[in-house]
């Protein structure tokens, strides 16, 4: 039975035989939506994940889902897509992985009757999808192939639009068979980048919304797809709207604040932090230092803020002139080598607080040209960074070991930045070199080295870029990401990093101390650590404990069906600690208006919190049954050797500190700058880890026993045939 929320269809696209066909989505109910949808298509279309080892190959299954809580006003909820799939660029295996991007689409799709689309084979010339509401078209993508992502969205508008609209209508289909609306088509586009199958390609939707993680980018480039278009004129069917209505009502009222009040904290840098030098095998210029500033582009006043469909937030903003609803590290990727090329020696001695008005334009162009070519920022950060050093060093230049024609004199400027971009986008000079990633180009040019310490080029886990937070300072985010396929990319704990360290850094007193920080946190933990505030204590003594070890199952279980299968914003939600309430305590799991409120008001169904949590910790059962059968083994899951071997020395905000307590139990927020992982100290942590997720010790697999307590008995049945099952109490 079709629950209200559910558009109840999934179109399955076959680029094979460019055909089209239905799926219904009562038999997926169960995994929400978003990430658990895309999880068990894959499980059900992918026969053959055993021998995928690119994201590229036909048989991989990719899709692009929306959630029940898609289209609807379910705040910061509305507007976020789910793209799952075997991605690219992963190490030391391309995994089943997710990323994800806001803005419309999945807005879109479900209002054109549609819950996802699941993308099988490869066609066998370039095409795109044309979806309006029920009609869906496989149309030759040859007038758009070669485009970059915005001309490439501007001209399927145009083509889906009917050329004899007026009046600001777009009659939608020949003979007007769905009427007329005043929406333009959502398309995700890739860009030349994807085209060419770079690692670093990510798929783009609208002017700033953008899919990058994993290179998804290069895999619908593999299968010939330039772009899905979804123009709908119908609506969600909601259980019961107006309970949907006063939830959204009740949370403003209890937990927002006023807009116009709110203080706006610049960040001081840590001067020292400034100056720490490169070993000079790699180049002795401090380049990588800038990079950690993350001074994201200014907010101009007089620019109108936009959000994702639905959302409360509205974190972009509709700018003239380059980089329009760019925001956070997209604007920021190109900042060191700009600051550089426009301040010498004297960005180094910069604090957050220095002007940088006359590097925004080049910063914003840098954003601008990742979004048109379709490449995904982060890799860049530092491998942009890496490169420059070298060709300093005369490692890279015409007739050097490295051998590259572009203007590396000119780094730092736009002139540069566009024939960096374009190099990677079409895979010439130094993009074919850089065509499956960093990590392989260091390998490839002898500079493995600098990986495994971390020089400039700090990837710590699976071959993806550290994302600004550090594993051995942040224990949540480094150890989830072991436990994942990608980086966790979870600002729900991060809130703390940016919150704490940002009132240090600026003087300002902290309006929560670090005991009820920790308690506001582990509250929300159902039914792991909700009693248990040391499961949040990030000292040295607690590092590998069952403690930390509970807070990365809540966080991985609550991710995986909230925020990843929901689609509830990663900014927004888990909201546990909420500064405008005066016992601080956030909406997540409030009985009023928690996650579950909002579940039961769209589709009907009465959840509680935990059992949204065990339908968490059913998709990610499901994922790694996955990694599983693509070859995972616990002897897989490490860090980066840097990461074990060196100290942590700085961070981008000067301290880097979160709730702790000492000795005498004594709690207070305490710098985490200076210390490292120990091997066997994280071997440990995996012990608790997997003993509380109920896999086997020695291998990370999941355990008959575990899967059937979750309803789970046919995935059992695949392992053990593939002779992968784990072993019950697996013990080393």
């Amino acid at each position: 039975m079709k629950m209200k929320g559910f558009a109840g269809k999934i179109l399955h696209v076959d680029l094979n035989n460019l055909t089209t066909s239905v799926i219904p989505t009562a038999k997926y109910q169960r995994w929400g939506g978003g990430h658990g949808l895309g999880a068990a298509l894959f499980w059900d279309l992918c026969q053959e994940v055993e021998s995928i080892s690119d994201g590229r190959d036909p048989r991989n299954v990719v899709t692009l889902a929306a959630s029940p809580f898609s289209g609807t006003n379910v705040p910061s909820a509305g507007g976020r897509c789910e793209v799952t799939g075997i991605g690219t660029g992963l190490k030391p295996k391309n995994w089943f992985t997710r990323s994800n991007f806001g803005g419309q689409f999945s807005a879109m799709l479900k209002h054109a009757g549609w819950d996802a689309v699941t993308v099988t084979g490869a066609a066998p010339y370039p095409v795109y999808l044309d979806i309006r509401n029920d009609k869906v078209v496989i149309r030759d993508a040859a007038g758009v192939w070669g485009k970059d992502t915005y001309d490439t969205q501007r001209i399927i508008q145009q083509e889906v639009a009917n050329v004899e609209a007026t009046a600001g209508w777009n009659a939608q289909l020949d003979n007007n068979e769905i009427g007329r609306t005043t929406q333009k088509a959502a398309v995700v586009s890739i860009g030349p980048a994807g085209e060419n199958q770079s690692v670093l390609a990510s798929l783009v939707h609208g002017a700033g919304h953008g899919s990058g993680q994993c290179g998804f980018g290069a895999v619908l480039g593999s299968k010939n797809l330039k772009a899905i278009s979804v123009i709908g004129t119908g609506s969600v069917d909601i259980a019961d709207p107006l309970a949907l209505v006063n939830a959204r009502f009740k949370t403003r009222e209890l937990y927002a604040n006023d807009a116009d009040n709110v203080t706006v904290l610049g960040t001081p840098s840590n001067p020292d932090a400034a100056n720490v030098h490169l070993n000079t095998e790699v180049g002795a210029h401090a380049l990588g230092s800038a990079s950690r500033a993350l001074l994201f582009a200014p907010i101009n006043s007089n620019h109108r803020s936009i959000g994702c469909h639905g959302c409360i937030n509205g974190c972009k903003q509709r700018r003239d002139g380059y980089g329009n609803e760019s925001h956070c590290q997209t604007t920021v990727w190109y900042l060191a080598p700009a600051l550089l090329a426009a301040r010498g020696e004297a960005a180094l001695k910069m604090t957050l607080f220095d002007d940088r008005k006359d590097i925004t334009e080049t910063m914003m162009y840098a954003a601008e040209t990742i979004q048109r070519l379709g490449i995904n920022s982060y890799p860049l950060t530092d491998g942009c960074l890496w490169l420059g050093t070298l060709a300093q060093y005369g490692v890279i230049g015409p007739d050097k070991p490295i051998n590259s024609n572009l203007p590396w004199h000119k780094f730092g400027t736009m002139e540069f930045c566009r024939a960096f971009c374009e190099a990677i986008a079409f895979k010439t000079d130094i993009g074919e070199l850089l065509a499956e990633g960093f990590v392989e180009a260091a390998r490839a040019v002898g500079r493995e080295q600098d990986l495994k310490e971390g020089k400039i080029l700090q990837y710590p886990y699976w071959g993806i870029p550290e994302h600004g937070y550090d594993p051995r300072a942040e224990l949540t985010w480094g150890y989830a990401t072991l436990m994942d396929s990608r980086d966790i990319n979870d600002h729900g704990y991060n809130w703390i990093f940016w919150n704490v360290n940002y009132e240090i850094a600026a003087g300002i007193e902290h309006p929560v101390d670090a005991e009820t920080m920790a308690r506001c946190y582990t509250e929300k933990m159902i039914p792991y650590a909700h009693d248990l505030p040391l499961a949040l204590d990030f000292s040295e003594k607690n590092m590998y404990s069952e403690n930390i070890a509970r807070a990365v199952q809540w966080q991985m279980h609550y991710n995986r069906f909230y925020k990843n299968s929901l689609l509830m914003c990663d900014f927004r939600w888990p909201d546990c600690c909420n500064l405008n309430r005066p016992d601080f305590r956030g909406a997540t799991a409030d009985s009023e208006v928690g996650e579950q409120v909002y579940w039961r008001a769209v589709t009907g169904e009465a959840i509680t919190f935990e059992e949204g949590i065990r339908r968490g910790r059913q998709v990610y059962n499901l994922d790694n049954a996955i990694w599983t059968l693509q070859g995972r083994h616990r002897d897989l899951v490490k860090f980066e050797d840097y990461i074990y071997d060196k100290k942590y020395d700085h961070s981008k905000l000067g301290s880097y500190c979160w709730p702790s307590t000492n000795d005498d139990g004594q709690w207070a927020f305490r710098d985490t700058v200076g210390r490292q992982l120990d091997r066997q100290g994280v071997e440990h942590w995996k012990d608790h880890y997997y003993r509380l997720e109920g896999w086997d010790l020695n291998t990370g697999w999941p355990t008959r026993a575990t899967l059937e307590q979750l309803d789970m008995g046919f995935v059992a049945d695949r392992l053990a045939q593939a002779g992968k099952l784990g072993r019950e109490g697996g013990v080393q």
